[in-house]
């Protein structure tokens, strides 16, 4: 039973505790795992107020080990650009053909990239794509003229993040098999990059509380000054 695990692993957790990074990472390590590899999310609560538009924090990271899944990558691009992304391992490229199929309910895909040319066709789609966190984007990449780049980055594992209406970052990190290494290498790529964009109009201290956990497991609270925070 799921819920027997999870008593496993809150165990081994304390809820009041703030754990520094290394130790948080080695804890989830020793986790019970359950019949599927479990997703690790990061959630990074900022001290922005995102009914500003200067303070939303929007980016994307390409994490050192990947998400430990295959990511199927969608590419609108015509003609040499079309030949680039196949080339680069696109799974599904093309313009018209793939709105039309979109508009009829297909959506087989993980994340959407095209190229800038294309961006005026693809905003009927917009509807469908933007609530599902789909819709192409230049600040996190995914509107370029560098396709080869964006596919590979994005096969590879690149995690786009924004902050919610709350203030925070979700974000997910990899899968509780990647071992302590590997899951504290991710998570530092993705806090790094947060830092790095904080808002000049940010006050205040920015990395309020970040709190790491498996998809089937409790949360695992990180002190922020562990992680170098600016």
């Amino acid at each position: 039973m799921s819920g027997k695990r999870y008593k496993e692993s809150a165990k081994i957790v304390d809820p009041n505790k703030k754990y520094n990074l290394k130790d948080a990472c080695d804890i989830l390590a020793k986790f019970t795992p359950g019949k599927f590899d479990q997703t690790i999310d990061v959630a990074m609560r900022l001290g922005v107020d995102p009914k500003h538009s200067d303070q939303v924090v929007r980016g994307a990271v390409s994490l050192p080990h990947g998400l430990g899944k295959s990511v199927r990558v969608l590419v609108f691009a015509k003609g040499e650009k079309e030949k680039e992304a196949t080339r680069a391992g696109a799974d599904f490229v093309g313009s018209e053909d793939l709105i039309e199929k979109i508009q009829g309910g297909w959506m087989e895909f993980d994340k959407v990239i095209a190229t800038p040319d294309m961006m005026g066709q693809v905003s009927k789609i917009g509807k469908v794509l933007g609530p599902r966190g789909l819709m192409p984007n230049p600040k996190v990449g995914t509107v370029t003229f560098e396709v080869e780049k964006a596919v590979m980055e994005n096969k590879a594992g690149k995690v786009e993040f924004r902050t919610d209406k709350a203030g925070i970052v979700h974000a997910p990190i990899g899968k509780l098999s990647f071992g302590s290494q590997k899951i504290h290498d991710n998570v530092s790529a993705l806090i790094e990059n947060v830092i790095k964009l904080k808002p000049a109009t940010a006050k205040g201290t920015y990395l309020r509380s970040i709190t790491i956990s498996p998809t089937m497991g409790p949360g695992i609270k990180i002190d922020t000054a562990s992680v170098h925070a600016a």
